[in-house]
C-alpha cells in the first residue's frame, strides 16, 4: 500500500474540492491509502471512507498568509500536520510516503523545508513540473515559484535536481539542460544568469551534466532541452502566461465557431478534433509540481485547482511514491553534487584554512 497525506484545507476552495478528488482517487487506486488532514467538522463526509484516516489539524494556512505566520504562529495548520506525516518516527518509518497540498506556495516551501530539511548539498527546494512541447513529449521546468530570488549556485543546484528527476522518472541517461535567458548568446542576461552559465559550462565540461546552453521562452514549447532552469519569479510568470494563452486560444476558437450557422455546422464536424486539442492544452492535466531537494516527497497543486486537477496531483504523488522517486533522486543528486568541482572561492578558502 502507498499512503499519501493530504492537506484537505489548502487552496482556494478547501474540502469542497479536495474531498471529491480524494474520493475519485481512491476509487481508481485500490492500493492507495489516504491521511486526510484538516478540521474534523469539515471532513465528516469522509469519516467512514475505506482506506482513509482523518488526522486532526486545528488551523488553516490561508492563501494570503505571510510565510512567518504559517511557519511560526500556525503550528497546528493542516499544511504543517500533513507535511509532518513524512517524518520518520522512532521505528524509522513515516506515516505517509508523500504529501499533497494546494496551499500557499511560499508557506508550503518554508514549512516543508523547516519540517523535513533539505538533502545534502541542496540549499533550497525547487518546484518542478512538466509542460507539453511540440514533440508530443514534455519539458521539465524548474523553479516554478518556490524561490523568487536566486543566486547562481541555486540555479546550478536546480539544474542538477532537474537532471536527476528526469533520469530517475523518464529513464533518460543524459537529459539536456537549458538555462532560460533573453537570448542564446553567452553575453546576454543578468550577472546572475551569466555566472550560472559559466558554472554550468564548467560542470558540463567535467562530464557531470549535459548543458545545452541558453534557451529562450519559445524553446520551452519547442522541446529544445529536456530541462529548463530559471528562478521562481520567471518560472511562475512563464507558467501562468502559458496557461492563460492556452485558455485564450481555446476561447477564441469557440467564439469563431459560434459565428453563424456555417460555423456551428463546422464545429459539429470538428468537435472530436477540438476536444483533443482542448485536452492537450488543459493545464489541469499537468497539475502536481514536485518540491525537489527535500528529505520527503511534497507535491504542490494549483491553488485554484478543481477536483480534476487536484486528483491529477494525487496521481503524480502516488506514482512518485510507488516508484521510490525520493531515494532515486536523492542518490543521483548526492552522486552528482559530490562529483561537481568546488567553486574557486570555496577552494581558495579551504586552502587558506589548511595553511
Amino acid at each position: 500500500m502507498v499512503r499519501l497525506s493530504v492537506d484537505c484545507m489548502g487552496g482556494d476552495h478547501g474540502p469542497s474540492i479536495t474531498l471529491p478528488a480524494c474520493k475519485a482517487f481512491l476509487a481508481r487506486h485500490p492500493q492507495a491509502e489516504l491521511l486526510l488532514v484538516g478540521k474534523p467538522e469539515a471532513l465528516t463526509e469522509a469519516a467512514h471512507w475505506p482506506r482513509c484516516r482523518i488526522v486532526t489539524a486545528s488551523e488553516v494556512v490561508e492563501m494570503d498568509d505571510p510565510v512567518e505566520v504559517a511557519l511560526r504562529r500556525k503550528r497546528d495548520s493542516s499544511m504543517r500536520v500533513a507535511i509532518s506525516q513524512l517524518k520518520a518516527g522512532p521505528d524509522g518509518a513515516s506515516a505517509a510516503q508523500a504529501c499533497v497540498s494546494a496551499g500557499n506556495t511560499g508557506a508550503l516551501m518554508a514549512v516543508s523545508r523547516y519540517v523535513l530539511k533539505t538533502m545534502d548539498g541542496i540549499d533550497r527546494p525547487a518546484l518542478a513540473s512538466v509542460i507539453p512541447n511540440q514533440h508530443g513529449g514534455f519539458t521539465t521546468m524548474l523553479d516554478l515559484g518556490a524561490n523568487v530570488d536566486c543566486e547562481a549556485e541555486h540555479l546550478l543546484q536546480f539544474a542538477i535536481m532537474g537532471s536527476a528527476l528526469v533520469q530517475a522518472v523518464d529513464g533518460k541517461a543524459n537529459p539536456s539542460v537549458g538555462l532560460l535567458n533573453i537570448g542564446e548568446e553567452q553575453i546576454k542576461g543578468s550577472e546572475t544568469i551569466k555566472r550560472t552559465g559559466e558554472m554550468l559550462r564548467t560542470v558540463a565540461a567535467a562530464g557531470h551534466l549535459n548543458f545545452y546552453g541558453n534557451v529562450e521562452g519559445n524553446d520551452i514549447f519547442k522541446g529544445t532541452a529536456d530541462i529548463v532552469v530559471c528562478d521562481g519569479f520567471v518560472g511562475n510568470v512563464a507558467l501562468k502566461t502559458a496557461e492563460g494563452l492556452a485558455a485564450m486560444l481555446v476561447g477564441f476558437i469557440k467564439e469563431e465557431f459560434k459565428r453563424g450557422i456555417y460555423g456551428k455546422l463546422a464545429a459539429v464536424v470538428a468537435l472530436p478534433v477540438l476536444n483533443r486539442l482542448k485536452a492537450r492544452v488543459d493545464h489541469r492535466r499537468y497539475s502536481g509540481a514536485a518540491l525537489l531537494g527535500l528529505r520527503g516527497l511534497v507535491f504542490k497543486s494549483h491553488g485554484s485547482a478543481d477536483a480534476f486537477a487536484f486528483e491529477t496531483a494525487l496521481n503524480r504523488a502516488y506514482d512518485a511514491a510507488r516508484n521510490r522517486l525520493l531515494d532515486r533522486v536523492h542518490d543521483r543528486v548526492v552522486e552528482t553534487m559530490q562529483a561537481c568541482p568546488k567553486p574557486a572561492a570555496a577552494a581558495d578558502s579551504a586552502g587558506d584554512k589548511a595553511a
